[in-house]
């Protein structure tokens, strides 16, 4: 399973330019809220929480449009999704978008994005 996690002992100095390249990267645009990685203060430091790809968004989404790939990266069909929002709401991590202006929902695809734009290499990209 391939997935984007956070290295352990790691330090987030909350730069936010994992969330740009992110944002950027969806949406052409930098919008933290069109992020599929969120920069969060847990217990006064900041963490970036990130998808652990455990398909609770594919769970509840009524239109099926959420699927895994042979990888286990659990991936948007933009053909299929409605925006209704049900991913969003299931998500526990908090990192699926479901943009108001948009017509389909996004979340993490482990592209990698994120890991190369960290200034602190904090961010990686790991097979299970």
């Amino acid at each position: 399973m391939k997935k984007l996690t956070v290295k352990k002992g790691s330090t987030c100095m909350a730069c936010l330019q994992c969330v740009q390249a992110c944002s950027q990267a969806f949406y052409k645009e930098f919008h933290p809220d069109k992020s599929c990685i969120q920069i969060v203060d847990w217990k006064g430091a900041a963490k970036p929480m990130v998808c652990p790809q455990c398909g609770k968004c594919a769970a509840a989404c009524p239109a099926g449009a959420i699927t895994q790939n042979a990888k286990g990266v659990y991936v948007v069909n933009k053909k299929l999704c409605t925006n209704c929002g049900a991913c969003k709401e299931a998500c526990p991590f908090g990192v699926m978008v479901n943009a108001e202006d948009t017509e389909y929902a996004s979340k993490c695809i482990a592209c990698g994005i994120c890991v190369k734009a960290c200034p602190m290499e904090i961010l990686e990209i790991v097979e299970k």
